[in-house]
C-alpha cells in the first residue's frame, strides 16, 4: 500500500468512526476506489492499526469520564460509576454473539461489496433524519436501553451501518438526552475494539512486512489526529441536533455507492 493511499484512508477511518456515515462502509469505497491490492492479510492488519488509533482518540478526548469510571469501580462499592460499567457490559453483549457465531457470514459481506454498502448507507440516513426529530431530554441511559442500543451495535457491524449513526440514534429515539447518548456511544466501543485488536493480534492471521511500516505508521497517526477532531465534533452536533446534514450525506454517498456498483 502507498503511504498516500494510507494517509487518506486513515483519516478516512478517523472521521467515520465517530461522524454518523459508517467508517466500515467508506473504508470498503476508498479501497475500491483507490483499487486496494494488497492480500487479505495486509489488509486486515492496516484496518487493525486504524481501528487502534480511533480507540486511542476517543481514550484521549474522554480520559477524565474514564478515570472517574476506574476510579469509581476501584471503591468496590456501588456508585453511578458501577452501575455505568454494567449497562456498558450490557450493551456489549449482542455485538460479542454476533462476532462469535456469525463472524463468517459478516466476513462474506466485505470485499467491495460496494451496491450492499450503499443501500446501508440510505438505512443509516433514515435513523439520523428520525432522530434529529426527537425531542430533547434529560433521561440518562437505563440498563434496558444500554441493551436495545447494544442490539443496534451489533446490527451496525454491517459495512454502510455507522455504528454511532445507529446506537447515538436509537438511544435518541429511546427518549435519552442527546449528549448522554452520544458519550455512551462512544464509551461503550472502546472495550469492544480493544477486544477485537486482542482477538485478531492472539489469531496469528496478521503478517507484517518492513516494507509497509511507513505507510502503516502514517496511517495510524492520520486516524488519531481526525479522530479526535471527529469526536469532538460530533458530541457537539448531537446535542445541536444536526444530524440530517449527515443523513444527506448518506443518501448521496449510497446511491452513488449504488451507481459505482452497477458500473463496476
Amino acid at each position: 500500500m502507498e503511504t498516500i493511499d494510507a494517509i487518506i484512508l486513515g483519516i478516512v477511518q478517523g472521521l467515520t468512526e465517530f461522524l454518523p456515515v459508517s467508517s466500515s462502509g467508506h473504508l470498503e469505497l476508498g479501497k475500491a476506489i483507490l483499487g486496494d491490492k494488497s492480500v487479505p492479510e495486509e489488509s486486515l492488519l492496516f484496518t487493525v492499526v486504524l481501528h487502534f488509533a480511533t480507540a486511542l482518540s476517543t481514550i484521549v478526548v474522554f480520559r477524565k469520564d474514564i478515570f472517574r469510571i476506574i476510579k469509581g469501580l476501584f471503591a468496590f462499592k456501588k456508585n453511578e460509576e458501577t452501575l455505568f460499567s454494567i449497562k456498558i457490559i450490557i450493551s456489549m453483549i449482542p455485538a460479542v454473539i454476533v462476532g462469535l457465531f456469525f463472524e463468517e457470514q459478516l466476513e462474506k459481506l466485505f470485499g467491495s461489496n460496494i451496491m450492499f454498502v450503499g443501500f446501508m448507507l440510505i438505512i443509516t440516513a433514515a435513523l439520523l433524519w428520525f432522530a434529529d426529530k426527537a425531542k430533547s431530554t434529560r433521561k440518562p441511559v437505563s440498563s434496558s436501553n444500554a441493551l436495545v442500543i447494544g442490539i443496534a451495535q451489533a446490527i451496525a457491524m454491517l459495512p454502510g451501518i455507522s455504528r454511532s449513526g445507529a446506537t447515538i440514534s436509537t438511544s435518541v429515539l429511546l427518549g435519552n438526552d442527546k449528549t448522554k447518548a452520544a458519550r455512551f456511544s462512544f464509551l461503550m466501543v472502546i472495550p469492544l475494539i480493544l477486544g477485537k485488536i486482542a482477538k485478531d493480534l492472539l489469531s496469528g492471521d496478521l503478517t507484517f512486512s518492513s516494507e509497509n511500516s511507513i505507510p502503516l505508521a502514517m496511517g495510524f497517526i492520520a486516524a488519531f489526529i481526525s479522530g479526535l477532531f471527529a469526536c469532538t465534533w460530533m458530541i457537539s452536533l448531537v446535542k445541536k441536533s444536526k444530524l440530517t446534514y449527515f443523513a444527506v450525506y448518506c443518501i448521496l454517498v449510497g446511491l452513488l455507492a449504488i451507481i459505482f456498483g452497477f458500473i463496476k
